[in-house]
């Protein structure tokens, strides 16, 4: 009788067995399912700051570009004026 009673416990410990390999796979995979959802919005957001920063940088070089042409022209024009002034100085000497 013991012998009967082991060989049916076997089984039983097998589909037990079984089962809950099954549920720690499908618990590993639904954890990696999320960490993989995880990393792929940090991956969007961090895309999103970098585009963001690239939109400010090209604004602000664009900023730069516009004051460095208005001080290259103020630049000419004092040149441009500064000359004058010596042709005026040179002919009232």
């Amino acid at each position: 009788m013991i012998a009967q009673s082991d060989t049916t416990e076997w089984p039983e410990a097998a589909i037990a067995i079984a089962g809950i390999l099954l549920v720690i796979a499908v618990t590993v995979a639904l954890i990696w399912q999320v960490a993989a959802t995880v990393r792929a919005r940090a991956i969007v957001q961090r895309e999103e700051a970098y585009r963001k920063l690239a939109e400010e940088s090209v604004d602000s070089q664009r900023r730069t570009a516009d004051q460095l042409e208005r001080a290259v022209t103020e630049l000419s024009s004092l040149g441009t004026r500064t000359s004058e002034l010596e042709r005026l100085m040179k002919t009232v000497e």
